[in-house]
């Protein structure tokens, strides 16, 4: 039985930048849905319930990263930010926003596909699963779901990915670059380092609430990167 496309929902005010990012999509076999406001955003993503959503950071009548935190309040579908701003502080707050990843405009058609692949194939569960377990630690790789001592953690994609990753490889010491390859299939020529560092925080927050931001899974090695203990 053949299965359905995946399907984006892109959302930015202006019309050249839907048209352009919905033709290189849709030439690669995705089907698109697009809308130029958030209130349009808003319908099509009850309706549609897309795969992945590509949203700008600023548009009238609503912020992008607003509308973000009303998706990451019902949905933990992928989001993809396309942003102006260049600085790194606007970047890692959309980041710790929830956003699974940014592209910075101008940017290439080309590269964002690219990035959708790439997300949406983290997304997905893999053919080889199985469960990790760590003391009260779970990770269920098949369902991709993560439990804490009987606790469901909520995470979104890009959250899930490295957890995995790092709880694959234990005691191993990873710095940035090698996690932006690894887990993001990236570099440092297209993303910025700090990216992990915020995916990191997010983890140690959502692994142990309330807590002072450490974690006893997730370890800092300073002046090296990051490293799962057991």
């Amino acid at each position: 039985m053949p299965t359905r496309p995946d399907r984006i929902l892109v959302i930015d005010d202006e019309p050249l930048v839907r048209q352009v990012v919905a033709a290189y999509l849709e030439r690669e076999g995705f089907r698109v849905d697009q809308a130029d406001d958030a209130d349009g955003a808003r319908d099509l993503l009850a309706s549609t319930e897309p795969d992945l959503v590509i949203l700008d950071v600023m548009f009238p009548g609503a912020s992008g990263l607003d509308l973000l935190s009303e998706v990451r309040s019902q949905s933990n579908v992928p989001v993809i930010l396309l942003t102006a701003r260049a600085e790194e502080a606007d970047r890692v707050f959309g980041l710790e926003a929830g956003a699974d990843d940014y592209v910075v405009k101008p940017f290439s058609p080309r590269e964002l596909v690219a990035r959708v692949r790439t997300v949406l194939r983290r997304v997905k569960p893999q053919p080889e699963g199985g469960v990790i377990e760590h003391g009260e630690l779970v990770i269920d790789v098949t369902a991709r779901e993560v439990r804490v001592a009987g606790r469901t953690v909520d995470l979104t994609a890009k959250e899930f990915d490295l957890l995995a990753f790092m709880a694959s490889h234990p005691r191993q010491v990873f710095n940035r670059n090698q996690l932006l390859h690894d887990v993001w299939d990236s570099s440092v020529e297209w993303q910025d380092p700090a990216t992990v560092t915020v995916h990191i925080r997010r983890l140690r927050t959502k692994l142990e609430p309330g807590g002072t931001g450490e974690s006893r899974w997730l370890e800092t090695v300073w002046g090296v990167g990051y490293r799962f203990q057991p």
